[in-house]
């Protein structure tokens, strides 16, 4: 594609990308379907031909219906919020497919933390396999964290976002902790005369916070990165391979898949999964069928109930995010809604969303390039456009 064609339909050329701005608007509108030009990555192999696009029903899409502050079509509130690409499948089935646009819904795109939640499946297998114990420290599989938060931390308090960590979420950071996080997963510039320093050194780096493990829901995406490190050292594999030998083959997966990785070839397991609508609709089926999919057994049944089941309420109502769902739980980093419907979902930052209600049989997915990392007023909408076309669908 040359420059001026790169323009015409990005609005901006590909040399103005770099990796000092390539999560901020509007550039991520292309970086995020095209992470592996900025960040190293690995490879996930998939085993089928890609699957067929199913076509936009422009009668649906028209549908007015009212999420925000005033009425609008269903194909509004998409472009509105910044949405690059939309599924959504019924019992199993792709019935509407939207895509802005600059976007392509069979291309591999920046998934975020999702990632932590398809992280937590592996973990789920290979405890079906008794390979890792979710209950046992996490010094058993990573003797490096000893002396650090994860040094008298169990593996399920990992799974849970339940460690006491002194480390904020603070996506805007330049200067402190987070920032430094950054850097370690090469996501961005390093500072002049500053060494590298590797994921893995700077997760077991972060000290303890106050109070013990167990305690409220807090959000910290280096618990997921670690979780990753876990899920290689239990299976003996590196995490691209495990993921396609145990999830990704198994589970059907028809397009690429990648996952950015440091200068040891660590994987940013908490966000950096790169994989195709399609794919990500399949896992949301996955879960909805109890761990089965095309008659194969994935994923073991009791994680997936347990996963939906047995998060625990008073620690997500004294946590990060009660506004999200008042009564909602967060296990295994999934989250379920509270809602009648039984709802349960996978969210990262710039408007990712795999949305499954299941006694609707609806799987729903969004990719997009919102502004912001986070934005409350546009989750809350999203979650009732979400609720709308599970309704109507």
């Amino acid at each position: 594609m040359t420059q001026d064609a790169f323009r015409q339909r990005y609005g901006f050329s590909r040399r103005e990308v770099t990796l000092a701005n390539w999560r901020t608007a509007p550039f991520n509108r292309w970086s995020l379907q095209n992470v592996r030009e900025l960040v190293p990555t690995a490879g996930i192999a998939s085993r089928r031909e890609p699957d067929a696009t199913p076509p936009e029903s422009n009668a649906f899409l028209r549908e007015t219906l009212t999420v925000g502050d005033a009425p609008e079509t269903m194909a509004g509130f998409l472009e509105r919020t910044s949405t690059d690409a939309f599924l959504v499948l019924k019992e199993g089935r792709p019935v509407l497919g939207w895509t802005a646009p600059y976007a392509d819904i069979a291309a591999p795109h920046l998934v975020f933390s999702i990632s932590k939640s398809l992280t937590a499946l592996l973990a789920g297998i290979l405890q079906g396999q008794g390979v890792l114990d979710l209950e046992a420290p996490v010094a058993q599989y990573v003797p490096e964290a000893e002396g650090s938060a994860y040094g008298d931390a169990l593996v399920r308090h990992v799974m849970d976002m339940r460690v006491s960590l002194d480390f904020e979420e603070v996506y805007g950071d330049t200067t402190g902790s987070f920032a430094r996080y950054r850097r370690a997963t090469l996501w961005n510039p390093m500072e002049t005369g500053a060494a590298q320093e590797s994921l893995l050194d700077f997760l077991v780096s972060i000290p303890k916070g106050e109070g013990g493990h167990g305690g409220p829901f807090r959000y910290r995406s280096p618990n997921s990165d670690l979780l990753g490190v876990v899920v290689e050292r239990a299976a003996g594999s590196r995490f691209a391979d495990v993921f396609a030998e145990l999830l990704w083959r198994p589970l059907g997966a028809t397009g690429e898949a990648t996952v950015t990785v440091d200068r040891e070839g660590t994987a940013r397991t908490a966000g950096g999964i790169c994989v195709t609508a399609h794919d990500l609709a399949r896992v949301g089926e996955l879960m909805r069928a109890g761990g089965a999919i095309e008659g194969r057994q994935v994923l073991p049944e009791s994680f997936v109930r347990d996963t939906l089941d047995a998060g625990d309420p008073q620690a997500w109502k004294a946590g990060d995010f009660p506004y999200l769902f008042a009564e909602g739980r967060y296990r295994n980093k999934w989250y379920a809604t509270g809602h009648a419907s039984g709802a349960f979902c996978a969210i990262g930052i710039h408007g990712q969303w795999l949305f499954v209600d299941p006694s609707r049989a609806v799987t729903i997915v969004r990719f997009a390039s919102e502004p912001q990392p986070t934005d409350a007023a546009i989750d809350q909408e999203t979650l009732a456009f979400f609720q709308a076309v599970a309704e109507r669908i």
